[in-house]
């Protein structure tokens, strides 16, 4: 749609809108990136994460690339792509399941037959045997999840296939396999317990990372977490070993083990660059938790400042963020929890209540436009959304399903099963590992 015709309202939750109303000239505010009013096939033939990621995230040179799309789809008005889509869908019937992330446009979000985070989606995506396809409205990491979950003759499809994620780029297999190989040097074999039973290392990755990070994991006794398991995640992996080795966001499990108690001076970054990650071998030795050396771009963002701020302009607001912030912008929230656990928190407020949030832009317009009676805003006065989520547009979710509807499936996602098979015994770890009821708040 062109940034010209774009009029909002004042409930109107959708961000791109608001980024086309604002590189037009018809809003107040600033975005990211101007570049993110175009059309995300715009830059497919580009390698990168797409307009708004961080000038320091580089992406892999074997990531994958997403082929033309076809001019009918990029040309349709926003309308016009609703109602096809609307229409595959029911002509698909239960033959496919729309999965839609937290942090999707809100113009897909709205054909998702499941919303929810990472965890919920994947399992989600094992709940549905009966569909023959899954297209999986999020980044290659979770449509990986899917496939492994899912039953082989089922087809997983990623609507655009250069919606990856920088943070899990920031750790491939090989630097890991070698991060396992220098522990080793430290620690003696790996895979022998101690007296009491445990072993000196656990491998624990985060749902942000690849399919071979995931068969790693599953190979060597590890699991895997989400946001919103992972202090029972760790807790479970303490129960087996000495100590973790947690990739790659390393905010996510300094947080989670620093509310769990474990001193900051135990948990040495490992940075793959260099020789024992940068750390000598008796530092390793007392270490309870090694972080590896990666973050969210989306979530660095956010600062103490921001906080302050909104805590100026707004007296007794409350402040929540996402655990994959920076330890200093967690320790100065209210409170801090997985996508879900905000989510559940502003629908648990029974009193009208100023909210700060800081997590990806879309869930954040998406919760305020649902809860009228409160008011709720970014942390981040620029609009930025998550770069690779961003890269799903309503054109692609129509050309695959439409796809489908012909008898084509296009942009499957498969996973072989040399790594598959190990990973879902990590994976199958993380589904029961149910999340606290306090969603991984601090106190």
């Amino acid at each position: 749609m062109a940034a010209t015709s774009i009029t909002l309202t004042a409930r109107d939750a959708s961000v791109d809108h608001e980024i086309q109303a604002i590189v037009s000239g018809g809003a107040a505010g600033s975005t990211c990136s101007t570049d993110l009013a175009a059309g995300p096939w715009s830059f497919d033939a580009v390698a990168g994460y797409g307009p708004g990621a961080s000038m320091g995230d580089v992406i892999p040179t074997d990531a994958p690339r997403q082929g033309e799309l076809p001019r009918a789809y990029r040309e349709a008005p926003e309308a016009e792509l609703h109602d096809r889509i609307r229409a595959a869908k029911a002509a698909l019937g239960d033959r496919v399941v729309v999965l839609g992330h937290f942090y999707q446009r809100d113009e897909v979000v709205q054909h998702a037959d499941y919303v929810g985070d990472s965890f919920q989606l994947a399992g989600a995506a094992k709940a549905h045997p009966e569909a023959e396809a899954i297209v999986f409205c999020g980044v290659h990491f979770m449509a990986e999840t899917a496939d492994m979950l899912s039953r082989p003759e089922q087809s997983v499809i990623l609507p655009n296939l250069a919606a990856g994620c920088s943070m899990a780029d920031m750790a491939d297999v090989d630097q890991v396999e070698e991060c396992w190989e220098q522990l080793a040097d430290v620690y003696g074999p790996l895979d022998v317990p101690d007296e009491d039973g445990r072993v000196p290392v656990v491998p624990v990755t985060y749902m942000n990372s690849s399919a071979a990070i995931k068969g790693f994991v599953g190979r060597n006794g590890g699991i895997v977490c989400t946001s919103s398991n992972a202090r029972t995640v760790l807790e479970w992996a303490f129960a087996r070993g000495r100590r973790v080795l947690f990739f790659p966001d390393q905010h996510l499990g300094r947080n989670t083990a620093k509310a769990m108690g474990v001193p900051l001076e135990r948990m040495p970054l490992w940075n793959p660059r260099a020789p024992y990650g940068g750390s000598s071998e008796e530092t390793l030795r007392d270490a309870e938790v090694i972080l590896w050396h990666g973050f969210c771009s989306v979530h660095r963002r956010f600062t103490v400042d921001q906080i302050e701020t909104a805590r100026a302009a707004h007296p007794g607001v409350r402040v929540i963020v996402h655990p994959e912030c920076p330890m200093p912008v967690v320790d100065a929230a209210d409170e801090a929890g997985s996508t879900d656990y905000i989510r559940k928190a502003i629908e648990a407020a029974t009193e009208p209540t100023t909210f700060a949030i800081g997590t990806e832009i879309n869930l954040v317009r998406r919760l305020a436009a649902e809860h009228p009676q409160h008011t709720i805003f970014c942390l981040d006065p620029v609009v930025c959304p998550c770069s690779t989520m961003y890269r799903i547009h309503p054109g692609y979710l129509a050309w695959v399903l439409e796809e489908l509807v012909a008898g084509r499936v296009v942009n499957r996602i498969s996973v072989d099963d040399a790594v598959a098979d190990p990973a879902r015994v990590a994976l199958e770890r993380m589904l029961a590992a149910k999340p606290l009821p306090t969603g991984g708040a601090r106190a």
